[in-house]
């Protein structure tokens, strides 16, 4: 690892406004400002580039962790603590090693080639200030170059995000803003034409059948309905003292750093008053922020708002599940039926965007098929649950013990269990039945969409809300039971 005074240089070449700089150049590229002026989608590009900024800060401090970087930082941070007499005696070889991988090796080969400057007294403290800037500048050049890699990368993912956007107007029907968030972080997903084609082709199909989108608005509503003061929690403030770690502290001295405070000075950098002539080197490091100083930390105490969450037994503030969307994908629902399956699906996964909600579709027939529409790459997700083509036979049970088992843990506390079937299929086992009471106790919820005039009702009574949407022309009407 490098040493302190080493890390000290690494960091305050990354602190020193690069980064901020290349974050304002990508901020002022045409293309993403033009992007930036969509509703919503500012505050996400400035959130990505946040997220960006503290990453690459991160990163660019390791740039030069080279054995050879710090090889030579050893021996600068060596050479710096030398008297005059071991100097002059020692440097020629410490010269010698720097040959073949140091920038600075040529200029120090000059330097002691001076004979003048061997008889003065202030030339090893010259020499060791001309090694620094050479050491900053590897540093700062190396930090550039990493950062104007990463740039090209970022540039790369904010146009796929941007592109897919485009093309993604309808997926927040009122564009809201924390909707678009959502979809932001979801948008790295490079989507194909056949992808795009079907999310707009259900999209048109949900305008089209208002009813629909009106059973997803109210599926997405319960959860807000819960008086649970478990799920309630209300953020609260309230002041503490808060005892942290500062720099203003002048507990103890930890190392040393290039600054310009007077009152934390290594004595040593008071020999450049001594000489006249060296009198402006003094002060230009001062200026330039360049003058050796203690760093100091110790602990303060702070008085500070500290914010929590606390239970409270009102309707506000709830804890929204996910949703978890069983979706029948037998023969039976083919057609018409199917394109309402997939609508209230895609509809589920936009309220789940608004409400910062997970959304999980389970495709069930002989077998099943799991998408998580609202995770990193969802969009692919919904693309591929979107054109999947529905065969085989009606197997309700083992999607039920599946989705019975994740609810009973607690990421999937007050969700939403929607089944979307024909329901034309036998009872639930009583083992079932037990389990999903008491899931309902513990503010669960589950639906049942039918989409068969035929379903079985007593396989339908399990459920807290049923709808029915019937397919045929005279059916197409949307009730609550």
């Amino acid at each position: 690892m490098l040493g302190a005074e080493g890390l000290d240089l690494i960091v305050s070449i990354a602190d020193s406004g690069i980064v901020e700089a290349a974050v304002y150049d990508l901020m002022g590229r045409s293309e993403v400002s033009m992007m930036s002026e969509r509703q919503g989608v500012k505050a996400s590009i400035k959130k990505h580039l946040r997220h960006w900024q503290v990453s690459i800060k991160s990163r660019i401090t390791h740039v030069s962790e080279t054995q050879e970087f710090q090889q030579e930082l050893a021996l600068y941070q060596e050479v710096i603590y030398w008297n005059e007499e071991r100097f002059f005696h020692d440097i020629h070889g410490i010269v010698k090693q720097l040959e073949g991988h140091s920038a600075f090796h040529s200029q120090a080969v000059k330097l002691l080639d001076d004979s003048a400057s061997l008889n003065n007294p202030m030339f090893p403290r010259y020499f060791c200030d001309q090694w620094y800037k050479t050491l900053s500048n590897e540093v700062k050049e190396s930090q550039i170059a990493e950062i104007e890699a990463n740039k090209e990368k970022v540039l790369e993912d904010l146009y796929q995000r941007m592109e897919t956007m485009k093309h993604m107007d309808k997926v927040s029907e009122s564009g809201d803003e924390k909707s678009i968030g959502r979809l932001w972080d979801m948008a790295s997903a490079k989507l194909s034409k056949t992808d795009l084609k079907v999310m707009k082709r259900h999209a048109e199909f949900l305008r089209k059948h208002k009813g629909l989108q009106e059973i997803a608005e109210k599926l997405g509503r319960m959860a807000s309905e819960v008086n649970d003061p478990d799920l309630n929690l209300a953020p609260a403030e309230e002041l503490k003292m808060v005892e942290e770690r500062s720099q203003e502290a002048t507990d103890d001295i930890v190392g040393i750093h290039p600054s310009d405070d007077l009152n934390k000075l290594l004595p040593n950098e008071t020999m450049f008053l001594a000489y006249p002539e060296l009198e402006v080197i003094f002060y230009k490091h001062l200026v330039d922020k360049r003058l050796m100083n203690y760093r100091m930390e110790g602990k303060s105490r702070t008085l500070r708002k500290v914010k929590s969450s606390k239970p409270e037994n009102k309707k506000a503030d709830i804890d929204k599940g996910p949703f978890i969307v069983c979706v029948d994908a037998s023969g039976s629902m083919s057609g018409f039926p199917e394109q309402c399956a997939k609508a209230i699906a895609y509809a589920l996964m936009q309220i789940a965007l608004a409400d910062d909600r997970h959304c999980y579709v389970v495709l069930f027939s002989t077998e099943q098929i799991t998408y998580e529409l609202t995770k990193q790459d969802g969009l692919r997700e919904a693309g591929d649950f979107l054109t999947y083509s529905f065969h085989g036979g009606t197997d309700l049970e083992p999607v039920m013990i599946k989705s019975v088992e994740l609810m009973h843990s607690a990421k999937y506390r007050n969700a939403d269990l929607v089944v979307v079937s024909d329901f034309i299929a036998p009872k639930q086992p009583d083992e079932i039945l037990q389990q999903v009471h008491q899931l309902k106790l513990k503010s669960n919820r589950f639906h049942a969409i039918s989409l068969s005039k035929y379903g079985n009702p007593e396989l339908i009574s399990m459920f807290d809300h049923c709808w029915s949407y019937h397919p045929t022309l005279m059916g197409r009407i949307t009730k609550k039971w």
